[in-house]
């Protein structure tokens, strides 16, 4: 395709205000740690939450939600439950809170607060880091393969994709490097509205031009519908037959069944609290426990609908004028080029600019968050810590220049390497997730887990992400959870039970600071000892109930913008009415009680009294 000298001049334009920006801005961000990864905790919780959005807007999984929405229609809302997106409703009602009051800078140095400075502590501290840069390198490689082939279409110089992958996001990396979070955050919140014009601007397009007789004709019966049994039910013979071979080969024909296994390991992965990547880092970030938590709620008021209006109009747009293309495909067809066949062949000039514009500005948010999170790991959580602990602050943030720079360079190895979207994706969110979540969850309700115990759980589980799949080839990447998780569970208890339990004291300051509910009884007795009138955390019940009712208000967020754009107006009233209800409902057992839920509990005479009680007892 040869763009338009326009939409190429919109596109270019662009790319000089963001990076150019994000330069200005680098000043600020290099005086000290702190503000190189948490811009000093001064940035407020709307614009954190608008550059989290703004970061998850990515152009890989929109192509991936598009082929999803094409396929599985009013079903696929449940199918972002693999990451899982509701995640963000476990954040915004508890974990955030809990997260941001252990006042730390990286999800590795958060360990120090759980287990303490022992042995098993720091082999703790060290899986984390080997997880945060495994994942790292994961997202690179997801991102690389996304932006090539996408780049490759609209660009009019004849270079493969890789190519092109290595040059944005080399360019990219330029201010995400040199700026840190403020240049992340400030540019980030900048192509949050460049995305959101284009979205809308399409949206309205598919809606005025596409009709529900158009609609009608391309879609299977059940299509519309996000309601399902046991069986998926949906037949596109006779439409496009090669649709049925996409089912089968992803396996969520039985789709009750996947339905049962998205809701377990995501309840499980939503319980284990973020990973150590840059939505963490937005947590942290915050300037207080309580902002935090509004920050992850802001999220999805302020990502779903234009997100989902995107989707929904360029698979509208797809089903009326792409379905032909795809049926002459054969029984292959390659259902990532929905996205890049709409922009090229049925939008306007100047849309076009804005669009692409808008998606490579979704592409360097996801990107570039990604990437600021890596150094922190290696810079803070190795260098400074293990080998060079008193050295300048202008010597960590050069080194974490350089770590940053060959994370991308290794990131483009593996790029090279993945063949689809669709199995990096799968591997991100089944496999590798799987090996983090034992570990994690048991760090936030279970006082047994030592540092011993959770390293085993980390590299058992890490280990088993990275042979399983390569070892059991013919197990779907879905279904491989279950038993990664089960290996890194038991390398968890085993690792606990065969060792010391952590010091008290070290139990004892992360339940009183902390204050998390779960199987704490034991240092509750203890913790006692010392402040008779401490209470323990008693909203388990409150908070769990909260977070089904925010589930249903993201799920409703999520379809009122497709039921709209495919004009399926029953529904779009139905999740209007749900979303609307659950919203009155969380402003009065989640919102209001939010300064009572975030405030602190650690008593600042705690040291004193520990060991003035230590002393007395010999």
């Amino acid at each position: 395709m040869l763009i338009n000298p326009i939409d190429l001049i919109i596109i270019l334009g662009y790319f000089v205000v963001a990076i150019t920006l994000g330069i200005i801005v680098s000043k600020r961000a290099t005086k000290n740690m702190n503000s190189y990864f948490l811009g000093s905790n001064i940035l407020p919780w709307w614009m954190l939450g608008i550059s989290d959005a703004s970061g998850m807007y990515d152009i890989t999984g929109t192509m991936w939600l598009v082929y999803a929405l094409f396929v599985y229609g009013m079903k696929s809302i449940f199918l972002p439950w693999i990451w899982p997106t509701f995640n963000q409703i476990f954040l915004m009602v508890y974990l955030s809170i809990w997260l941001r009051k252990s006042k730390v800078m990286t999800g590795a140095q958060w360990i120090e607060t759980r287990f303490g400075r022992s042995t098993g502590a720091k082999l703790s501290h060290i899986s984390v880091v080997i997880f945060a840069l495994v994942s790292v390198i994961g997202f690179i490689a997801y991102a690389f393969k996304g932006i090539g082939k996408f780049a490759a279409i609209f660009f009019p110089w004849h270079i493969s994709p890789d190519i092109y992958a290595i040059i944005l996001m080399s360019l990219t990396a330029i201010y995400a490097v040199k700026g840190g979070m403020f240049s992340v955050v400030i540019t980030e919140v900048l192509q949050f509205f460049v995305l959101t014009f284009a979205s809308l601007a399409i949206g309205v397009l598919a809606f005025v031009t596409i009709s529900p007789e158009q609609i009608q004709q391309v879609i299977p019966h059940g299509w519309a519908s996000p309601l399902f049994s046991w069986a998926l039910d949906l037949n596109w013979s006779g439409i496009i037959d090669s649709v049925n071979n996409k089912i089968a080969q992803d396996g969520y024909g039985l789709f009750g069944l996947f339905f049962i296994m998205v809701v377990f390991q995501g309840i499980l992965k939503s319980a284990a609290g973020p990973a150590p990547n840059y939505d963490m880092q937005r947590v942290l970030a915050t300037r207080s426990p309580k902002e935090a938590a509004k920050m992850n709620w802001f999220v999805n008021v302020v990502l779903i609908f234009p997100r989902y209006t995107l989707i929904s109009a360029i698979t509208v747009l797809a089903l009326v004028h792409f379905s032909p293309q795809l049926k002459s495909m054969g029984p292959n067809p390659d259902f990532e080029m929905i996205l890049p066949y709409i922009i090229k062949n049925i939008l306007p000039v100047g849309l076009i600019g804005i669009l692409l514009a808008g998606l490579f500005a979704a592409f360097m948010s996801n990107y570039a968050a990604t990437i600021n999170a890596a150094p922190a790991y290696v810079v803070n959580d190795i260098y400074k810590r293990f080998i060079n602990p008193h050295a300048e602050e202008k010597v960590y943030v050069r080194l974490s220049i350089l770590t940053t720079i060959a994370f991308v360079v290794v990131g483009f190895g593996f790029g090279f390497l993945v063949t689809s979207i669709n199995d990096i994706t799968l591997w991100i969110v089944s496999a590798l997730w799987g090996g983090y979540t034992a570990s994690n969850v048991l760090k936030w309700y279970w006082w047994r887990l030592n540092g011993y115990g959770y390293f085993w759980g980390m590299m058992t589980g890490i280990g088993a992400s990275l042979i399983l799949p390569k070892a059991f080839p013919s197990i779907p990447a879905l279904m491989a959870f279950p038993y990664i998780f089960v290996v890194s569970f038991i390398g968890c208890i085993i690792g606990s039970l065969l060792t010391e339990p952590d010091a008290d004291i070290t139990l004892m300051r992360f339940y009183m600071q902390v204050h998390p509910w779960g199987f704490w009884k034991p240092v509750l007795a203890k913790v006692k000892k010392i402040y008779p009138d401490f209470e323990p955390n008693k909203n388990f019940i409150k908070d769990f109930f909260n977070v089904v009712v925010g589930v249903i208000w993201q799920t409703s967020l999520v379809t009122i913008p497709i039921a709209l754009v495919t004009q399926q107006f029953l529904v779009f009233g139905i999740a209007l009415g749900l979303m609307l209800t659950m919203a009155i409902i969380l402003k009065f057992t989640w919102w209001n009680k939010l300064d009572k839920s975030s405030e602190e509990t650690l008593p600042p005479d705690f040291e004193q009294r520990v060991q003035s009680l230590v002393q007395s007892n010999g």
